[in-house]
């Protein structure tokens, strides 16, 4: 498990191969042989010469190779996706949240949200690690919306910045936020 500043997430076969849930055959069979060439051992070997250390790299190597060989095929993805939405609701958490609940903050390059926990910190995800997640966060004037290319539900487990509480963000592609009003 990965366990970043405010999300927390699994790092999936799709963030190995760089691509969104929703790629084409053909967009995972493209990241697919980039990320390949970029972590073969034998590419890696010339660069280890100058550099002491590449034993990640070879982790990195087969972590590639399970990737591509789960995504790859139609009925082991689509078990995968299935297994991977299922793990996503398996999460206990303190209660479930909605865009509208949580307050905005622009930062010009970057949209904040935050919401409260009862200790007094801060549940909190910004716009870049939701676009990582395949939910970018699209500004119309003052106005802020989550874009889904599906219609399956889809949440974001938020870890509080200082306790062990959890909050789920349920995403909605029909809330649309003002960025005056929270902010």
């Amino acid at each position: 498990m990965l366990s970043g500043k405010s999300c927390y997430i699994q790092e999936t076969h799709y963030d190995i191969l760089s691509v969104k849930e929703d790629a084409t055959h053909e967009e995972i069979r493209t990241c697919y042989r980039f990320a390949i060439l970029n972590s073969h051992p034998d590419k890696l070997a010339n660069a280890s010469e100058t550099s002491p250390s590449h034993n990640g790299s070879e982790e990195r190597f087969f972590k590639v190779q399970k990737a591509w060989e789960i995504l790859s095929n139609p009925r082991s993805r689509a078990l995968y996706d299935s297994e991977l939405r299922s793990s996503r609701q398996d999460v206990v958490t303190a209660e479930d949240i909605s865009l509208e609940d949580m307050m905005v903050e622009d930062g010009g390059d970057m949209i904040e949200l935050f919401y409260q926990c009862r200790c007094g910190d801060y549940f909190s995800v910004d716009s870049l690690e939701l676009g990582k997640m395949g939910y970018p966060l699209l500004r119309d004037g003052s106005k802020i919306s989550l874009l889904r290319g599906d219609a399956l539900p889809a949440s974001v487990v938020l870890p509080c910045g200082s306790c062990s509480l959890k909050v789920r963000l349920l995403i909605n592609s029909d809330i649309c936020v003002s960025i005056d009003d929270n902010m």
